[in-house]
C-alpha cells in the first residue's frame, strides 16, 4: 500500500491514491491539475521513507474536483449585566482534491 505523508495549507495530510482530501481554499481551476512537493513521509510496499525536513525528489499530484463553503458556525460573544452580546455566523472555504498518483523519487 502506497502512501505519503504531505503538508498542504499548514497542515500535515495523510494521502492515498484515489482518496479525496479537504483542503483550505486552494487558488486553482475545477478539473485542473496540481502537484505538492512538500511530501514528508513515504511508504511504498514496507519501505518507509522519512524526510529531514522533506523527501527531495518525492511528489504528490492531484486533480481539483471542487470548491465550496462548509457548514456554518455561530461566534457568539457575551459579557453578563453589560448589555454586550454578539452574532457572527462563518462558513469556511474548501477544495476537494483526489489524488492521483504518488512519486517517491
Amino acid at each position: 500500500m502506497t502512501y505519503a505523508i504531505i503538508r498542504a495549507g499548514g497542515k500535515q495530510y495523510r494521502v492515498e491514491p484515489g482518496q479525496t482530501i479537504r483542503l483550505h481554499s486552494i487558488e486553482a481551476d475545477e478539473g485542473s491539475t496540481i502537484t505538492f512537493e512538500d511530501v514528508l513521509l513515504g511508504a511504498d510496499e514496507g519501505n518507509v521513507r522519512i524526510g529531514g525536513p522533506t523527501l527531495s525528489g518525492a511528489k504528490v499530484t492531484g486533480t481539483v474536483v471542487r470548491h465550496g463553503r462548509g457548514e456554518k458556525i455561530v461566534v457568539f460573544k457575551f459579557k453578563r449585566r453589560k448589555n454586550y452580546a454578539r452574532k457572527q455566523g462563518h462558513r469556511q472555504e474548501f477544495t476537494d482534491v483526489k489524488i492521483n498518483d504518488i512519486t517517491l523519487g
